[in-house]
């Protein structure tokens, strides 16, 4: 029999691909600390997402190819390296690798929604997580998030609070909840700012940023002041929002920001005791929006009255219900999320 030879092991895993990325694993330096005994191999595979859902199916493959040449026994141990946003690197002094911006072209169809649960279920699947609420004018993320106020201020920067695995900042913290915030273009920008480089973030894969709806001075001076990895657009399924939604979609395409994909939030709900299906503001509409305008579709999000029962709980629903079809469904969106950043980042 031919012996074993590290050439030969990373020429059968070349038959492997990831089924995100599209590329095979040696071509992609996934396959790590490579050792041979006789007729046993062990390495170690780094995913470029903690959110990968297709580990086994890779393990499966690569024991499959490996036996072909002999292999006996296959040891894959698993770790992640979330590919980075190399210009955030470049341009500021910050400690996050990726950001995430969640938008949507009007109120009221649950943005900040989507982002907490975004973040807590990216946090959950082992990734370091921030959730900044950039909504300037109404701050809703802490309350969803079930937090009121900061840590006390340690050194010179701010300290951000932590919730579900995710570290959090919002103006909520830094005003009084009864009072509306009339701030002019300068003010805002100046705040943004220093959400982004005066507080400790840590280490985080992906820093997700909820925006205020529409096509403002929040969304231009955020993409002027840090590199944005993607957009994630949330709409509803009706012909109104989709409307909106397709402006803020064009404003992200005006400042050369990637599309990571659609949400559509508020989809057909199905009733558990009478399995009917309750179709309160259409259906599909976000699916046939991102067709048309080529891009990806990450998933309708049904209405679900438990989402709104754990967002004003302060406990977002992948957390507090993670059975629910609401967020199985908001999980898969995280997932997919996830391996948008990894190829928008490996194809750089």
């Amino acid at each position: 029999m031919t012996q074993l030879t590290e050439e030969r092991i990373l020429g059968a895993l070349r038959n492997v691909r990831e089924p995100e990325l599209h590329k095979d694993l040696v071509t992609l330096n996934m396959i790590r600390d490579l050792k041979i005994k006789g007729d046993d191999v062990a390495f170690t595979i780094v995913l470029t997402t903690p959110a990968c859902p297709l580990t086994a199916q890779m393990e499966q493959n690569c024991q499959d190819v490996l036996a072909q040449i002999g292999v006996k026994q296959v040891e894959i141990n698993w770790k992640s390296e979330v590919p980075a946003d190399q210009r955030i690197i470049d341009q500021l002094p910050v400690s996050f690798r990726n950001t995430i911006a969640i938008s949507s072209g009007k109120g009221g169809v649950g943005k900040s929604t989507v982002a907490a649960n975004l973040a807590v279920a990216l946090a959950q699947m082992g990734a370091g997580v921030g959730l900044l609420d950039a909504d300037i004018y109404g701050p809703n993320i802490p309350l969803m998030m079930g937090v009121d106020k900061l840590p006390r201020v340690a050194g010179d920067k701010i300290t951000p609070a932590l919730a579900y695995g995710v570290r959090l900042m919002s103006m909520a913290f830094m005003v009084d909840p009864d009072q509306p915030v009339i701030w002019r273009g300068p003010m805002i920008h100046s705040a943004i700012r220093q959400f982004l480089t005066e507080v400790d973030w840590g280490q985080l894969d992906y820093l997700i940023i909820d925006l205020p709806p529409g096509t403002g001075d929040a969304q231009l001076t955020l993409a002027q002041s840090v590199p944005l990895t993607g957009a994630v657009i949330v709409t509803t399924p009706q012909e109104v929002a989709l409307a909106d939604a397709l402006k803020g979609l064009r404003m992200f395409e005006k400042l050369e920001v990637p599309i990571l994909g659609i949400v559509e939030n508020m989809g057909p709900y199905i009733d558990p005791k009478t399995g009917q299906k309750i179709v309160f503001f259409g259906e599909g509409g976000g699916q046939r929006m991102a067709q048309r305008l080529k891009v990806p579709f990450l998933g309708s999000v049904p209405l679900d009255p438990q989402v709104r029962e754990s967002g004003d709980a302060g406990k977002p629903i992948v957390a507090n219900k993670a059975e629910a079809v609401a967020a199985i469904a908001l999980n898969q969106i995280a997932r997919q999320v996830a391996a948008r950043i990894s190829v928008i980042n490996l194809e750089e």
